[in-house]
């Protein structure tokens, strides 16, 4: 052996034991079983949370890794389902088919970056406090404020699916205006005691429908939702469920979509309607703001609860008896 060949065999030695041991060093592998350490725990490398920067296998800038690696937030999407993905490690609850709740996760949305409208037209003043806004129809008066959108939504769900029995609710002095009553031609005269009277005949247009939802929003209020509600655990909450303080000024919002992780700990989306009478829109999580998301995790609620607009007692979750399911 020539002295050039002993020098290539111990270089080719060198570079084959320096190799092995840097692959018995290594402290971790990118592969897909690989964990990474966040917020106190540990997280797959593709479900990990992050607040800008790169991930293996993608990119995020600014936001919070939901379900299969993306945003939570998708710009892209038009309905609330579409719109909003699960944080990492969450799915969506099942619901029915024609369930309130499927009914409000296809329900359609502005354009990402919408502006929330006021009963007027003009812009609302604060713009910081929503992440979406919903297309639920407005009527022009100072009448569909925050008790008022939800029983709107809830109106509209028993309006397409015709349960139009369950349209029905109560006024703040108690009277209980049921849709299919109005529907017959009756309507009502509030005077001292509010009662029905004789009005015309059958309609069942949309249009008569309006004219019924405006009179209610005219004497409902937070008052008269939260007698018709009852007091619901959180573990136990689904949407349509509502975060509410009867009063003045009292204030309501409703869970929209609901998801829990494997050990079925749940997150809600909350959204509102406000004063003066604006659209209802998807509200942000104050605490979550910084990273974009929206969830409010079950295992973060405190009392009171931190909404932007509102904070809510302890004993405030609700649900309201208009569904009968």
């Amino acid at each position: 052996m020539t002295e050039k060949d002993a020098i290539m065999i111990s270089t080719v030695l060198g570079a084959v034991v320096l190799t092995f041991v840097l692959v018995l060093c290594r402290p971790f592998s990118w592969g897909s079983d690989t964990e990474v350490a966040v917020s106190g725990g540990s997280a797959n490398a593709s479900q990990v949370a992050v607040s800008g920067g790169t991930i293996f296998g993608g990119t995020v800038s600014g936001g919070v890794i939901g379900a299969g690696g993306g945003e939570i937030i998708n710009e892209e999407g038009m309905t609330l389902e579409t719109r909003v993905n699960p944080p990492a490690g969450f799915q969506r609850v099942k619901v029915g088919r024609n369930s309130f709740g499927s009914f409000l996760r296809g329900y359609k949305l502005k354009k990402a970056g919408a502006k929330v409208k006021l009963y007027n037209g003009k812009n609302k003043q604060n713009q910081d406090a929503h992440a979406a806004v919903f297309k639920l129809p407005i009527e022009k008066e100072d009448l569909q404020q925050c008790a008022d959108s939800v029983i709107r939504m809830y109106a509209e769900y028993f309006w397409e699916t015709e349960q139009y029995d369950n349209i029905s609710f109560q006024f703040a002095d108690g009277f209980q205006a049921d849709y299919i009553k109005w529907r017959q031609g009756y309507r009502i005269r509030v005077a001292q005691s509010t009662s029905w009277i004789s009005g015309g005949g059958y309609d069942a247009s949309y249009e008569n429908f309006k004219k019924y939802l405006r009179m209610v929003f005219a004497y409902s209020s937070t008052l008269s939702q939260e007698r018709e509600s009852k007091k619901i655990r959180l573990s136990a909450a689904r949407a349509g469920d509502i975060f509410i303080q009867g009063g003045s000024p009292g204030h309501v919002v409703m869970i929209v979509d609901v998801c829990e992780d494997a050990a079925g700990k749940k997150a809600f989306l909350l959204a509102q309607g406000y004063m003066p009478a604006q659209q209802f829109q998807l509200l942000k999580n104050p605490a979550h703001e910084q990273d974009g998301d929206p969830w409010y995790y079950e295992d973060e609620i405190r009392y009171p609860l931190q909404t932007p607009e509102y904070d809510f007692k302890k004993g405030s979750l609700k649900r309201p008896e208009y569904l009968s399911e």
